[in-house]
Order: C-alpha cells, then structure tokens, then sequence
C-alpha cells in the first residue's frame, strides 16, 4: 500500500516538475513512468499475499476483522485489506524459576497455596495451538498478543485455583499426577472459550520450603519401612505356619506308623532286608541264631 501511495505522489509530481521549465523538466517523462511503475508494483504486492506452512492470514478492512480467513500458499485479496499472519503450530509457554529458561526473563515459577498454607513453587510448561476458525474471533476480543492475555494468565490463576484442594504432600508425593489431571480440564475449558487448543500440560517441577521437603521425605521414608517390617513379619508367619505344618504331618506319621506296625509287620520287614543282602554283590557272612533277629558278622567288597 505505500508503493501506491508513492508512486501516485511521484506521478503527479512529475507533471509540476514538466511546468517548472528548469534544466530538469526534461526528465518529467521518465519520472511519471517511474511513479506509475511504483503504483503498478505497490499493486501486485498489496493484492498477493503469501502464507507460509503453518500459518493463517486474517484479514481486516479499515479496522473490521473479517470472518474468513487466509490458509498456506499464495492469495489475491483486495489492496486495502491489511493482512495479520498468525502460528497455528504447537506453541508452548514456560514459566520457570530458572533463569531465562522461561518465556520471560527471571523467576517466573507460579507460587500458590496448598490446602495446609504451604507455599509450593510451580515450573510448569504449556503446550496448545490456534484454532484456525477461531482467529478472527482471538484478534477481535484479544489481539495478536494473546499469549500475554490468555496463555499467561489463564494458567497462573487456574494453578492457583486448583492448588488449594491439595496438601503439600499430595503434591508432592501421591497426588501429581491427579493434580495435573485436573488443572488441565480446568485450563482446557477456559482455552477451549478463547480460541485455543490445550495439547498438553507438563508439571515440570514442584518445590517446597527445604524443612518441609525434608519432613516430608522423612515420613514416606518411614512408611516404606513400615511396608517392609509389614512384608518380613507376613513371610516369618508364612514360615511358621509351613513349619508347624511339617511337624504336625512328622507326628501324624510317627502316631500311625507306632499304632500300625505288629510282629508280623516286623518280620517281614526283616525278610525284605535279607532278601536286599543276598541279591546284593557284596560278600557278607550273615549268622542266624536263636533270635529273631539275624546278626551281620561281616562284609567285603568284591
């Protein structure tokens, strides 16, 4: 559009510079195509517009932001037609405690209240993207800053919202990842509202005050020994039952076994083991007396 508007100033100043009658009126031809040749060119590069991979194009007419909007590639649109590319691409927002990691300098970690009035530092990364029919919509209530009247605080104040139904320790220890979970519905409906698409919600880090890290760590600590103590004592009573068990299958044994075996029984357990001897192919001398029991004298091997 300034192409046009100089190149229409330069047009018609050639025509006082051809009335002048200097040494330069001479050149009033040459600059009159010069002029037309800026209004030409201003014409092509207001008409076409080229929008990268990535991005859209919203137009607007003397300030009105039209509904529709301009996609990738190349586009004619009417001269007069200012054109605002916005990123429709995944954008993430980081607020961070540490320096210059965030998008803006210094500490920028969120600090809310806990359910017990424990100040917990938050680093927390956003994830989401434009919605591409919603454009129009974000620049006319918002403008193209939307990450600093959106993004920014739309998540601050949702952290904070959200952090007081949760202990320190719930934050951080059991209840992260329900915490998480519920900050990114809460966040999700209010981007949802504006034009925005929540992708994703990174907790990155949660810090607490050092005595009540260390309070904390303390008493997980303590209750992983007291599951410990809890699994040893299940395995020692597990071991005692096996072992009463094993007795009392010995004692049944010996009781029916006492009750059971008679003379005849005996007898002829001896003649089985006699009958062991003789097949066996060692040499033995086995005496049979006026007992009931034979006596072994000897034995050699082969």
């Amino acid at each position: 559009m300034l192409l046009i508007i100089l190149g229409v100033v330069i047009f018609f100043a050639a025509f006082s510079l051809k009335k002048s009658n200097t040494q330069y009126s001479q050149f009033a031809g040459a600059v009159r195509i010069a002029g037309l040749g800026l209004v030409v060119l201003g014409f092509f590069t207001s008409c076409i517009k080229q929008i990268d991979a990535g991005e859209i194009g919203v137009k607007s007419l003397f300030g009105k932001v039209q509904d529709d909007v301009l996609y990738s590639g190349l586009s004619v649109v009417n001269p007069l037609i200012q054109v605002d590319k916005m990123d429709v691409k995944t954008q993430n927002y980081t607020m961070s405690a540490v320096h210059n990691e965030g998008d803006v300098a210094g500490d920028d970690a969120i600090r809310a209240l806990t359910a017990d009035g424990l100040e917990v530092v938050i680093d927390l990364t956003v994830l989401y993207r434009v919605l591409a029919t919603e454009a129009p919509k974000i620049v006319k209530e918002t403008g193209l800053d939307y990450k600093e009247k959106i993004v920014r605080p739309i998540t601050r104040t949702k952290i904070r919202d959200n952090a007081v139904y949760f202990t320190a320790v719930d934050l951080y220890s059991t209840r992260r990842d329900e915490f998480q979970t519920k900050i990114y519905k809460s966040i999700e409906e209010s981007f949802k509202q504006r034009g925005l698409v929540l992708e994703q919600l990174l907790v990155r880090n949660i810090s607490l005050p050092a005595m009540v890290k260390t309070s904390i760590e303390e008493k997980i600590k303590a209750e992983q020994d007291a599951q410990k103590m809890e699994y040893v004592l299940q395995k020692e009573k597990q071991e005692a039952e096996r072992k009463r068990v094993e007795a009392q299958g010995i004692a049944d044994y010996q009781r029916i076994m006492s009750s059971g075996l008679t003379d005849k029984q005996l007898q002829y357990e001896q003649i089985q083991m006699m009958k062991g001897l003789v097949t066996s192919p060692n040499s033995k001398v086995i005496i049979m007396g006026g007992s009931k029991t034979p006596v072994i004298l000897s034995g050699a091997d082969k």
